[in-house]
């Protein structure tokens, strides 16, 4: 393969640039990653429902419906290999009316088309005895659905590729790429110097579009759908543990919905509607009001005494320019691009889908390689298991004792509001990536997502990052390359 630089440069690290690297590294190859932001997952991998969808609202025979369905049902395994909280929680998608009913049922047979398992429609009294909370007159019920963290799925890929021989270079940006090498290599020019590389793999999420015409692909036309949140605390978790959808609209599309989460919050939301900016993340006042009276019809206990935060995310999804139709997911390796796989598109489900698509990107680079007359080996070292940082707030009171007296720092209560000790800030401090941005060491571990949401363990996370790290508090980040704590002095120490 590639002698004098990298055999494949991934660009992007959300979930399936992540997956894609996690991926290639089962084969020997020199495999790195790039990464406009300092951590992964930081566009709209992090910025979903964090469901695992069954496939019923997709087109059959898509690519997205395929990925889908192949990537619910392989994820029991996958979560155990990569140490990561999953529930198969199943799903109600709920309705009011006859015209509910109607747009349901097709969503029905679509799915069973799919080959999503065990789909059925229940009336009230059995929708009441699986999620008390939820509204509505009749549902249908999925029960392959589930929920885990996106954020923290997205760093097991990324951990487990690391560990596999994977290199992550992060703060560095793509800004050009060219053929050279009698057309056998890339040259990419990013923000932090030259890279060569033989295969490219875009995965640049929100950003494809950029990177394809780098490539030579077109740049695709897409539009962003915008939709915001509410995340409420965990005492209103205690009402719901199953997701609630309402019945889809005419387009097949959905509106608020309630989702627990896998640590026990619930999210509400996504409401919908058109942006032009690319990383468009404020929240707005008036989206956020209709949010909530749309949230109250879905989950009858939601209120603003729980309320801990808000966020939004963007689906940029493919389009025909001319009639706005939503158009599948795109993943491509076109001979006229030679030693490129092309991802462009890949909105929601894409955190059920990654591994799958993932699958098929790198099986489209091995088949390139073949057809050269060069047989890519497997990786007889790759080890598909990653072990999470220990968390205490999981732990039974004996195992609480035992880690403890085999770390003190355990007995040290750094969040109270997620019971974070202090040995979980250091394993993250510590991360395989070289993270240490103070988003980082949250999505890590946490901290800071409880109800006071840093008021009590920021500073003290702030501090352990100088001290273990030898940082001056003018080089930490809170979580983007120009997101500094402190830009000066905040006060003196006098004697």
């Amino acid at each position: 393969m590639n002698q004098s630089g990298y055999d494949v440069a991934v660009v992007g690290a959300g979930v399936v640039g992540c997956a894609v690297a996690r991926e290639l590294s089962r084969y020997r190859l020199r495999v790195v990653v790039l990464e406009k932001e300092l951590d992964v997952a930081t566009g709209n991998s992090s910025r979903n429902t964090g469901m695992l969808h069954a496939g019923f609202t997709y087109k059959p025979g898509s690519l997205r419906a395929e990925c889908a369905v192949e990537g619910n049902q392989e994820f029991d395994q996958v979560s155990r290999e990569l140490g990561i909280p999953f529930k198969r929680t199943g799903k109600l998608v709920v309705g009011f009316t006859d015209h509910d009913r109607e747009n349901i049922l097709k969503f029905k047979a679509n799915g069973e088309k799919n080959g999503v398992k065990g789909i059925r429609m229940i009336n009230r009294e059995e929708m009441q005895r699986i999620e008390p909370n939820a509204g509505g007159e009749f549902a249908m019920y999925v029960p392959s659905s589930g929920i885990l963290d996106p954020i923290q799925y997205t760093i097991a890929l990324a951990e487990n590729a690391c560990h596999n021989g994977v290199e992550f270079r992060f703060d560095t940006q793509v800004i050009g790429i060219d053929r050279t090498y009698a057309g056998d290599h890339y040259q990419i020019h990013t923000s932090q110097g030259d890279i060569d590389a033989r295969w490219v793999v875009n995965c640049a999420g929100a950003f494809s579009p950029w990177i394809s015409a780098m490539l030579g692909y077109p740049k695709y036309y897409q539009q962003g759908f915008k939709g915001e949140y509410y995340v409420l605390d965990k005492r209103a978790g205690a009402y719901l543990k199953t997701p609630v959808y309402p019945a889809p609209n005419d387009k097949g599309g959905f509106s608020t919905h309630a989702t627990p989460t896998i640590d026990g919050n619930i999210l509400v939301g996504p409401d919908s509607y058109l942006t032009d900016e690319r990383e468009d993340y404020a929240n707005r006042g008036d989206r956020l009001a209709m949010l909530f009276t749309d949230g109250r019809r879905m989950f009858t206990e939601m209120k603003r005494e729980y309320f801990i935060r808000n966020f939004a995310g963007i689906r940029w999804k493919n389009c025909d320019p001319e009639t706005g139709e939503v158009l599948d997911f795109i993943l491509e390796a076109k001979a006229e691009h030679p030693h490129t796989v092309n991802l462009v598109g890949i909105e929601s489900p894409g955190v059920t889908c990654a591994l799958p698509l993932a699958r098929r990107a790198v099986r489209a680079v091995l088949e390139g390689e073949k057809a050269e007359g060069n047989a890519v080996k497997e990786n007889p070292d790759f080890d598909p298991i990653r072990h999470p940082i220990r968390r205490f707030a999981e732990m039974t009171l004996e195992e609480r004792k035992a880690a403890v007296q085999e770390n003190p720092a355990y007995g040290q209560l750094i969040c109270r509001c997620e019971n974070v000790s202090k040995a979980e800030i250091l394993a993250a401090i510590y991360n395989p990536l070289g993270v240490h941005t103070l988003t980082g060491i949250k999505n890590r571990t946490r901290a800071m997502m409880g109800r006071c949401q840093g008021g009590y363990c920021q500073t003290r996370i702030t501090h352990l990052i100088e001290e273990e790290l030898k940082l001056e508090p003018e080089e930490l980040r809170y979580q983007r390359s120009g997101g500094w704590l402190f830009t000066g002095e905040v006060r003196k120490e006098t004697q």
